[in-house]
C-alpha cells in the first residue's frame, strides 16, 4: 500500500490472480486491514460483456458487480492476513444479493466491502456497489483462503 493508502492497477495485479477480462477493479482508494476496503471500477463501453448484455441498452451484469465486490474483498484479506504467499481466495457463497439500479458505461462504481466475520481461513463479508454515492447493488458473501 502506498503511504496515502491507495493501490493502482499494477499493485492490484500483484495481489489478485485475475486478469482481463475478469480483473474488475481498477484502483483501491482505501483499506483498513481487518475492517474495510474501498475500490473503484470504471465501467466502459469497451468491456466485452456489453456486446451481448444488452445490445442497444448496455447494462453491467449483476453477477459481475458482485464479482467486483468480491475482488475488493480479496484486497482487504490480502492486507489483513500476514502470510498470504502461495494462497488464493475462493468464493464460497453469495447471500442477500440485491440489484437496485442499473450500472451503465460511463459509470464509476465505488465498491465498499466490510468484514463481518473471520475465523481461521473463512471470511464473511458485506459489500455495496455505489454510483454517485447511491447504492446500486449489495450482497453478503463468504470466501475461503486456500493453498494454490
Amino acid at each position: 500500500m502506498n503511504k496515502d493508502n491507495t493501490k493502482d492497477i499494477k499493485g492490484i495485479m500483484e495481489i489478485l490472480p485475475h486478469r482481463y477480462p475478469f480483473l474488475l477493479i481498477d484502483k483501491i482508494i482505501h483499506i483498513v486491514p481487518g475492517e474495510t476496503a474501498i475500490a473503484i471500477k470504471n465501467v466502459t463501453i469497451n468491456e466485452p460483456f456489453f456486446q451481448g448484455h444488452f445490445p442497444g441498452h448496455p447494462v453491467m451484469p449483476g453477477v459481475l458487480i458482485i464479482e467486483a465486490m468480491a475482488q475488493a474483498g480479496v484486497a482487504l484479506v490480502t492486507h489483513t492476513v500476514e502470510d498470504i504467499a502461495g494462497r488464493i481466495m475462493y468464493l464460497m457463497s453469495i447471500e442477500k444479493a440485491h440489484f437496485r439500479k442499473v450500472v451503465e458505461p460511463g459509470d464509476t462504481m465505488e465498491l465498499h466491502v466490510f468484514k463481518t466475520f473471520s475465523r481461521h481461513n473463512a471470511w464473511k463479508l458485506k459489500g455495496e456497489a455505489r454510483v454517485n454515492n447511491i447504492v446500486v447493488a449489495d450482497a453478503e458473501f463468504s470466501a475461503i483462503l486456500a493453498q494454490k
